[in-house]
């Protein structure tokens, strides 16, 4: 152990300006992470905010039986994995397309153009994407039922119709997000050796032939760890979108497991139950990532750890 301190601490004097350089970093983790991990404890309390964390009571799993019990749990769960999986069909591979085009390109200043032009909508807040929604959207006065009708068509209902929710939020978030996704998949094909193009030209590979046998080989490290990561994300599919979305016509294939907490701890008071859902929203995502991985290794990649 003296050994071990010895040498933590000769390091800690060598790379003194590093751990500096980590300070910032490790304390935002410290205080904005970790530190607030302390509420889930809550979840086994039956908390009170007139009591306090010190004198309200223990219960136990009694609000995780409770929600796992609740009538409305399917319906929640069925919600939730269908809009996350319509993400990872759709959303997923739109960056890696994006950015295999992107590299096809030739013209420098055209591909810049088109990369600022797709990466702009990333750093549009839900809000303005949901209003922009309602405005072209509309039954009773979106831009796009205008057009239809002037063609000689009937309006479409298409933010009320409970056919089509799960599909607009999967095609809101590939407008907002895939072009900025492209920027991890860009930069693992600046990785690929140049060479290998090279050789297989020589020897008569088209383009095509080169995109299978080159570049997506180059790109598949890259894609398991981000489908991994992904699947950790699995019961998170974005408070801010689904509910700014979501509507009395469409609330039974619009209500998940963030606005279901949402509307119980925060509008309810209901704080000890709302963070036993969002505890067992953590758990399934970490269950899948550990799973993931290790299937991933099973079938000789690197994984995430």
């Amino acid at each position: 152990m003296t050994l071990w301190l010895r040498g933590w601490g000769a390091a800690l004097k060598r790379d003194k300006y590093l751990y500096l350089l980590m300070t910032p970093g490790l304390l935002f983790f410290l205080i904005f992470k970790y530190g607030p991990m302390w509420g889930l404890s809550l979840a086994f309390q039956n908390y009170s905010p007139f009591l306090g964390f010190w004198k309200s009571e223990w219960v136990g799993f009694k609000y995780f039986s409770d929600f796992l019990t609740n009538p409305d749990f399917f319906k929640l769960l069925r919600n939730t994995l269908a809009i996350s999986f319509l993400n990872i069909l759709f959303f997923f591979p739109a960056p890696i397309v994006l950015a295999l085009m992107l590299n096809e390109v030739r013209r420098v200043k055209f591909k810049k153009f088109v990369q600022t032009a797709i990466y702009l909508p990333h750093f549009v807040s839900w809000v303005v994407i949901a209003g922009i929604c309602f405005i072209l959207l509309s039954k009773s006065s979106g831009v796009v039922n205008g057009l239809i009708v002037e063609a000689g068509g009937s309006k479409i209902d298409f933010l009320t119709n409970e056919n089509t929710f799960w599909l607009l939020l999967t095609s809101q978030s590939i407008w907002k997000d895939a072009g900025y996704g492209t920027i991890i998949f860009l930069a693992a094909l600046t990785s690929i050796n140049p060479e290998q193009y090279e050789a297989a030209q020589i020897d008569g590979a088209s383009r095509w032939k080169q995109l299978l046998y080159i570049t997506l080989p180059g790109l598949k490290s890259t894609i398991v760890v981000l489908l991994i990561l992904r699947l950790g994300t699995v019961m998170d599919v974005g408070f801010e979108q689904v509910y700014l979305m979501n509507s009395a016509p469409v609330e039974s294939v619009g209500d998940m497991f963030d606005t279901y907490a949402y509307r119980v701890g925060v509008q309810q008071g209901r704080f000890s139950f709302a963070i036993a859902a969002g505890m067992f929203k953590s758990i399934v995502g970490f269950i899948m990532v550990v799973a993931a991985n290790r299937l991933a290794k099973k079938m000789g990649e690197e994984g995430v750890y």
